[in-house]
């Protein structure tokens, strides 16, 4: 569960499909088409199904197009990643942890580092099944076409704009992963430091 963080890099381009939902998806794309960057702070719920017990994270993302990415988490313990176009960067303080993948390999997996860059095809990939509202909010249901271990059903909330405030991802065995985001700021002008990482001269990757 530990390094879930990839699976949790928000779905913000969406292909439009079916019906109400189609709509709804259709404008959560053109919504996230027109941001070049955002910052957000997340609480993050991790569930295990077998126990029912339940994990809460909370840090801050940042993102700027094309594909640069920061998530830090702040709480219960510290944990950095940093995405650019060619590297993911993995890091964990209090462990002196270093993980270091292939940006292409991560993109061509079905994690949500794919989403957030728009890889992602969801009408190719995906059913998607109108919901209602919840709490103020439109929700739609994302069936993988072919489903994998990490993901076998997908639940997103949208506002009347098209702003995803929510998401859950289910994996195989139930585990339920819970991203909510609040105070998100929309075109901010980032620093590029921001998403820059020089690795510990001391620290092995991994």
């Amino acid at each position: 569960m530990k390094y879930i963080t990839f699976l949790f890099l928000l779905v913000f381009t969406l292909i439009p499909f079916g019906g109400h939902a189609s709509e709804m998806a259709e404008l959560v794309q053109q919504k996230y088409e027109s941001i070049e960057s955002f910052e957000a702070g997340y609480i993050q719920i991790l569930t295990n199904a077998s126990t029912r017990e339940q994990e809460e994270r909370m840090g801050r993302i940042s993102f700027q197009k094309p594909l640069s990415v920061r998530w830090e988490a702040d709480s219960p313990e510290p944990e950095l990643l940093i995405m650019n176009q060619e590297v993911v960067w993995n890091y964990f303080p209090e462990d002196q942890a270093l993980y270091q993948y292939d940006a292409s390999d991560i993109l061509s997996s079905r994690t949500m580092l794919r989403f957030i860059s728009g890889k992602a095809r969801l009408k190719e990939d995906f059913r998607v099944e109108d919901q209602g509202m919840e709490d103020g909010l439109h929700k739609i249901k994302l069936v993988p076409r072919n489903p994998e271990p990490d993901l076998v059903l997908a639940y997103i909330w949208a506002d009347d704009d098209g702003l995803m405030n929510r998401l859950l991802l289910v994996d195989f065995f139930g585990n339920g992963n819970e991203l909510k985001l609040k105070d998100i700021n929309l075109n901010p002008e980032l620093d590029e430091e921001l998403f820059e990482f020089d690795p510990p001269e001391d620290l092995k990757v991994m």
